[in-house]
Order: C-alpha cells, then sequence, then structure tokens
C-alpha cells in the first residue's frame, strides 16, 4: 500500500481537484448533475476557495486521493473531498486532523442534511450540530444543517 502524504495545494493541482470533487459529490449524490456545474465549481474554486482558504492535498502513489480547504482564520470548512474508491479508509480522518491543526481554535461546516454518512463521519470526529435549525445551501439548494468542533 502507498504512503499517504498530506501536502499544500499547488496551482498544478486544479484539474485534478475539480475531477476529484465532481466525482465524490456525484457518487454521494447521484441524482444531481454535477458534470453541468463544472464551469461554476471552477469559478469558485479559483477566485474564492483558493485564493481565501489553505487548501490541503492527500496523494497517495502520486495521485490526488483528497483534499480539505479550510480558512483557519475563522475555521469554517468549507470542503472535503476524498475519492470515492478510497471511501472508508483513513483519508478522510487524515484530513480532518490536518484541518483541526490548521484551526485549533475551532471548526464549524455545513452538511447536507441527507448527507447521512458524511454526518456519521463528522460526529465520530468529534464534530457536533450547531443548532437544530436547518438552512438552505444558496448553491444546491439542499436542507442543510451548522456543525461544529470545539477542541
Amino acid at each position: 500500500m502507498n504512503e499517504l502524504i498530506v501536502r499544500d495545494y499547488r496551482d498544478a493541482d486544479c484539474e485534478a481537484a475539480i475531477a476529484l470533487w465532481r466525482r465524490a459529490w456525484e457518487a454521494a449524490f447521484p441524482e444531481i448533475d454535477f458534470s453541468a456545474r463544472l464551469a461554476w465549481w471552477r469559478e469558485r474554486w479559483t477566485r474564492e476557495l483558493v485564493p481565501n482558504n489553505t487548501i490541503r492535498i492527500a496523494e497517495r502513489g502520486g495521485e490526488m486521493a483528497g483534499f480539505v480547504v479550510i480558512d483557519p482564520r475563522s475555521g469554517y470548512l468549507d470542503q472535503l473531498a476524498v475519492a470515492p474508491e478510497l471511501w472508508g479508509t483513513s483519508i478522510a480522518g487524515t484530513l480532518i486532523a490536518e484541518a483541526k491543526r490548521l484551526a485549533p481554535g475551532g471548526i464549524v461546516l455545513h452538511v447536507n442534511t441527507e448527507n447521512v454518512r458524511a454526518i456519521r463521519f463528522y460526529e465520530r470526529a468529534g464534530f457536533a450540530r450547531a443548532g437544530e435549525d436547518i438552512d438552505t445551501n444558496p448553491f444546491s439548494g439542499l436542507p442543510i444543517w451548522r456543525y461544529a468542533w470545539k477542541p
């Protein structure tokens, strides 16, 4: 088995990260056409997420296995994506540990209420639902919950 390496994001990672994002979200929500959202996502990735956050890449065998996007100042975790064929491995846990290292004062995130797999993962990682309100994701229109981790 190839060793997992966690490293800083590089500009050359852009297309691989966008492709991984699409594959992960399509696996989680197959009823949504994420391929149709690629232009929007590429714009958001390059203009909003990359310049305003810390992005750490999980790499195995020279291939991107996952990534985490977090703002260490606010503790907002915008994205955690792992290649679907690697779900159930230690990669997501490694990326959450990295996010906690980058934002030691606490982390907040939003998770789709229907994403039971992600909810279970975050709760096992020490996150708790922060409030009972259900909001709506402004990008997907899906209902979301706010989760938080405090050290």
